[in-house]
């Protein structure tokens, strides 16, 4: 499975009067494409911090201590907040639990549907330009080391390639614009009807007009015939000499064009990819009165034989090429990692030597890199600021603990001797602010560590690397970007398809709700309408942020199967955070669950829900309500820790009965459970008592397992 995000070794805390709190604690996940990933725990585990983190939206008094969040080659905690703009509502959308707090409450829900469309549309058409350029320039110079006395020839290759991509595209905004106009008018001559259907007050002429001025604009070879709109066109101006009852005469008119326009929109595009090559090379050729099959067919067989395949042979052996000079540059790399990983396990690291060997490394990593891959490794991208950052917190922390422990110690001081002398103290005594210097050495050794590995799991790949395939997954890469660039996405278009986005997250009567305010609409309908908004980018990843329990229970349950169904359409990627396990029983594909800033198990939905393993899970499950257990459910007794001041050892281990001494003293590990299951708990450990989870969660495991079969 293609992986789309990857969280190494978080950590976040934040600044508050009281001290410094830990919020998230050293976790790590990935997220795989069209998959649902679960993020359960109570209030203050770390699960929307971490939603947060993703999408660039931490609070000012946050502290990024430690980690990654890899997304296309870069990570999010790193880049700039121009660069997040690229990303962030485009690529990465979220859904609040408080639907108001993602609306504007003076601001009509059309108009803030249409805003992010038309902005990211600008965005996509200058990144897409830049992205084909780069690639098709890269290929060009791969295939010129091939060959250096077939420069010319693979010159010519690639500029015929760009002029009839440029061909291509410029067929295609043609396309494009009439087909648009369609869309939009059909939403004009619908919403018009529906309004005289309704008995609003109309102006049929002014309107009529304005249908006339958008029809000319949809005449196109692929979209309305020239015949269809004159008859269109006659058909307006019989009405305006016509002696019946106007509404009903329009309703007919208007049925007529709205037909017209359904079959111009459902009416097959050509492939505009290989008629682009075609009119390129033979401008006086005929396909006005050809089929689009029959125009695809001779449109194909042309480009193939004069062009295609000729340029996919010669782009195999560049791309073969940079695999190749890749793999051998990672070889030689992965030659000295004893070098880097024995020196950085040391007991002690030198700054000056660290950063000297940083250096010497990252500009190999760099070198290294197969930048016509098109799905990019994150771990190389980001290897150089990711060992910058992590040196410069472990040796910040060896610099200014010492420091700041002494100043903890005299305030400390000052504050035992005022308890001593009888006074209360009006000031709060804040804790030291001190790096963990193991965990903060041990991030930097594993992010050398997964580098590594994700050398060798490369160079395991090389035998079945495919030449052929790779050239095709590029052409298509070019074609997609080409497409982009085009695209533009006008204020009728948006609107257009702001309606249809209504239709799609299920709102009634589209038209009319477009033109209505955030107040207007109940709260499962403004949530819809946030839906809508983090669907308008078309995005890679959704973050649902608890979007039900601001909810009636009557709705929470159409909206989850709302999303679901969204996420299959789109084969969405989906990380789901809720504090209730019953949520996601249905949808989530993976779960991790978190409690104190930790990930404490983390599975598959059928490992958490069948087999779990940690006593905080079964104390989530045990105060899970369904419609079959008759037992009393049980509450998780105790609260929290405060997490100015983490616990020593588990931190759940004040509330759970059956915690052993060393959950007191001591961390556990994550126990393999199987290689789609973990769990930390002292539980798992070969000495530890064996311990059955409570006779609730048992009896439900039971009867779910009973109900599958």
């Amino acid at each position: 499975m293609e992986k789309k995000l990857e969280v190494n070794n978080l950590q976040i805390s934040f600044r508050t009067q009281g001290g410094i709190v830990k919020a998230v604690r050293d976790i790590s996940f990935d997220l795989y494409k069209g998959e649902t990933l679960a993020i359960v725990g109570e209030s203050g585990s770390g699960k929307s911090v971490t939603s947060k983190a993703i999408i660039g939206i931490l609070a000012g008094n946050s502290i990024v201590e430690g980690g990654e969040i890899l997304y296309d080659g870069q990570d999010l905690l790193k880049i700039s907040e121009d660069n997040f703009h690229e990303i962030r509502g485009d690529k990465i959308s979220m859904i609040f639990q408080d639907p108001l707090s993602s609306l504007n409450p003076i601001m009509r829900v059309g108009k803030q549907l249409t805003e992010a469309m038309i902005l990211n549309g600008k965005a996509r058409q200058k990144n897409s330009r830049r992205d084909f350029n780069r690639y098709l320039k890269l290929l060009n110079l791969k295939m010129d080391e091939v060959s250096r006395e077939e420069a010319s020839l693979h010159k010519e290759l690639c500029a015929t390639f760009d002029s009839f991509c440029i061909n291509s595209t410029h067929l295609e905004l043609a396309y494009n614009n009439a087909q648009n106009e369609a869309i939009s008018l059909l939403s004009i001559v619908e919403n018009v009807a529906f309004l005289i259907e309704k008995n609003q007050k109309v102006d049929i002429k002014k309107e009529l007009k304005l249908v006339k001025a958008h029809l000319k604009k949809t005449v196109h070879d692929y979209v309305l015939s020239t015949s269809k709109y004159e008859e269109c066109m006659l058909e307006i101006e019989e009405f305006y000499s016509s002696s019946e009852g106007v509404n009903a005469r329009c309703i007919t008119l208007l049925n007529d064009i709205k037909k017209a326009l359904e079959e111009a929109i459902a009416k097959k595009a050509p492939n505009f990819f290989r008629l682009g090559y075609y009119l390129l090379k033979h401008p006086d050729a005929d396909v006005k009165n050809m089929d689009v099959e029959a125009i695809d067919e001779q449109a194909k067989k042309i480009l193939d034989d004069e062009f295609m395949l000729s340029f996919i042979e010669y782009a195999s052996k560049g791309l073969k090429l940079s695999f190749e000079q890749s793999i051998e540059k990672k070889k030689a790399i992965l030659a000295s990692k004893d070098k880097y990983l024995n020196y950085f396990k040391g007991e002690e690291i030198d700054s000056s030597t660290s950063i000297s060997l940083v250096k010497e490394l990252a500009f190999e990593v760099k070198n290294a890199i197969d930048y016509l891959e098109i799905h990019k490794k994150s771990v190389e991208y980001s290897f150089e600021s990711s060992m910058v950052q992590a040196l410069r917190t472990y040796f910040n922390g060896i610099k200014n603990n010492p420091k700041n422990q002494r100043k903890y110690d005299r305030q400390l001081e000052k504050y035992n001797k005022l308890i001593e002398s009888g006074k209360n103290p009006t000031w709060s005594l804040t804790p030291a602010v001190l790096v963990d210097l193991d965990l903060a050495k041990r991030n930097i050794y594993l992010i050398i560590e997964n580098l590594f590995k994700s050398y060798e799991r490369d160079i395991e790949a090389y035998s079945s690397f495919n030449a052929k395939e790779k050239t095709i997954e590029l052409i298509d890469t070019l074609k997609e970007l080409a497409s982009r660039v085009v695209y533009r996405v006008t204020k009728s278009l948006a609107k257009a398809k702001a309606i249809e986005l209504m239709k799609e997250v299920g709102i009634p009567e589209p038209a009319i709700r477009y033109k209505q305010y955030p107040f207007e609409f109940s709260g499962g309908m403004r949530q819809r309408i946030v839906i809508a908004i983090a669907l308008s980018a078309n995005p890679d990843i959704l973050i649902c942020d608890e979007p039900t329990t601001a909810l009636d229970v009557t709705i929470q349950s159409q909206i989850l199967e709302l999303i679901n169904k969204i996420k299959e359409e789109r084969n969405l990627s989906v990380i789901f955070i809720t504090h209730d396990l019953g949520v996601v029983a249905n949808m989530a594909d993976r779960i991790a669950v978190m409690y104190a800033g930790k990930i404490v198990e983390y599975g598959t939905s059928d490992d958490i829900f069948y087999d779990p393993k940690h006593p905080y899970t079964w104390a989530l499950l045990s105060s899970m309500p369904d419609l079959e257990t008759k037992e009393k459910l049980e509450a998780i007794p105790g609260t929290p820790p405060n997490m100015i001041y983490p616990p020593k050892g588990d931190a759940f281990a004040e509330r759970n009965k059956y915690a052993m001494q060393i959950d007191f003293e001591q961390q556990p590990p994550m126990f393999k459970v199987s290689d789609t299951h973990f769990a930390a708990t002292w539980l798992l450990h070969p000495y530890a008592p064996k311990v059955n989870p409570p006779k609730i969660v048992t009896e439900r495991i039971q009867r779910m397992k009973k109900e599958a079969n």
